[in-house]
């Protein structure tokens, strides 16, 4: 895959949550994908698969415990965990070594070697073993640091770049104007966009349109403050212009201007979610976060509002991560499919080699709990029952992320991976 057309990066992410003394949560655990740009991504699962918790990781609603998420180049999550564990690693390499060269050394004086002879040398064994522990710690340590400045300070960094981009921009117009009023607009125009650069987030580029369309609005604000809070939040203060991209995004998902006035309570839940998707576009965003929006929604208005989100990604160029229980959705709107169970990935291809062939027996369960409309068809279907206790034997050979063909990849262990390769349909 081309690093240009990567829009997001997702690398070992972990989301571990606390449960009393000694005890975790493992929500998502060590998951990888990444989404191009204008593509939408799958991510498929029962509940409880850790699927939200990841889109709500991404978009930094909750600190994640380990990995690193890149976002057009810049990472913008960084966790610590993993470099707590190297350094925890090194130093008890280092104490195990040093007992074992300890032990070296008494065996060797209780053999009759010379005592302080054989103490310097290894002395000096331990001193240098101590050297390289503590420069790979240091450097660990180092890395570590620059998690922890990218976790807390990107969207300070993003704001500090996009001042100078401005700042470059605003003096070459300067000193190519030829009159004080040229001069006195172009300081103008910079004034404000300077002011608004300042409070810029990368973050803002990633918007989320959540599952309840009715607990994500604010009962107590008309639509156009719900839609037009983000343009507020970032510094815009023409509140001409906010009502005319206000009117805009409602006709855009099908509505009228008109309810720009009204309340939330006041619509159906097709048309809150049609607010909510209005909410997360005004801010112009490259990918948007969709957390099983037709989940809580009639079999009629899903089509409809998936219909939308395709127009938006056509017309607009923007990238959906789309979460979600339906796989049959699922294969209609995205490009590549995720499968998720107990918060890993267990398979990962794209749309049509996912469907031609399902390799983890877990995702063989997903697709057989596809209801069709068809009554001849559904007293004949065979239903998979995914027991992994029975499925897998993971004591010896342990499983990781394979790739099976290119772009399809499977969680399996050696054995399940060979099986695999001879089920491959061509």
């Amino acid at each position: 895959m081309d690093n240009e057309d990567v829009l997001l990066k997702v690398e070992h992410l972990c989301q571990y949550f606390k449960m009393g003394p000694g005890r975790e949560l493992k929500a998502v655990d060590d998951v990888s994908f990444e989404i191009k740009k204008g593509e939408v991504f799958g991510l498929v699962g029962e509940s409880g698969c850790g699927k939200t918790t990841t889109g709500r990781s991404i978009i930094k609603l909750y600190d994640i415990t380990s990995g690193d998420v890149y976002f057009k180049g810049q990472r913008i999550c960084a966790g610590t965990r993993s470099y707590n564990n190297e350094i925890a690693a090194l130093r008890a390499a280092f104490r195990d070594e040093k007992a074992a060269l300890n032990q070296q050394c008494a065996d060797e004086i209780a053999a009759g070697a010379d005592e302080q002879t054989t103490k310097s040398k290894y002395a000096e064994q331990i001193a240098a073993a101590s050297e390289r522990t503590n420069a790979a710690v240091a450097e660990v340590k180092t890395r570590r640091a620059a998690a922890v400045h990218d976790q807390k300070c990107c969207d300070k960094d993003y704001a500090a770049k996009q001042v100078k981009i401005i700042t470059e921009e605003m003096n070459a117009r300067l000193d190519a104007c030829s009159t004080e009023e040229e001069r006195a607009a172009v300081r103008a125009e910079y004034k404000d966009r300077l002011r608004i650069a300042k409070r810029e987030r990368i973050v803002n580029q990633i918007q989320m349109i959540f599952q309840d369309p009715i607990g994500s609005l604010d009962p107590r604000m008309t639509v156009r403050d719900i839609i037009s809070e983000g343009l507020v939040i970032k510094g815009v203060r023409d509140k001409q212009y906010i009502d005319e991209r206000v009117f805009e995004l409602l006709e855009r998902v099908g509505l009228v201007r008109e309810h720009a006035g009204r309340y939330p309570h006041e619509f159906s839940g097709g048309q809150r979610q049609r607010i909510g998707i209005a909410r997360s576009v005004i801010m112009e965003p490259e990918l948007i976060i969709a957390d099983e929006p037709v989940s809580a929604l009639d079999v009629s208005i899903q089509a409809q509002v998936i219909n939308l989100l395709n127009e938006l990604r056509d017309n607009l160029g923007i990238s959906v991560l789309f979460i979600a229980h339906d796989l049959s959705v699922v294969k209609y709107f995205s490009d590549r499919i995720a499968v998720m169970y107990y918060g890993k990935i267990m398979e990962l291809a794209t749309s049509d080699e996912l469907f031609k062939n399902p390799m983890h027996p877990y995702t063989r369960a997903l697709l057989s709990a596809i209801p069709l409309p068809d009554p001849i068809y559904e007293k004949k279907r065979q239903r998979i029952v995914y027991n992994p206790l029975a499925d897998h034997d993971y004591s010896v050979d342990k499983p990781t992320m394979r790739e099976l063909t290119e772009g399809h990849f499977v969680y399996c262990n050696e054995a399940e991976f060979e099986r695999f390769k001879a089920e491959l349909k061509p």
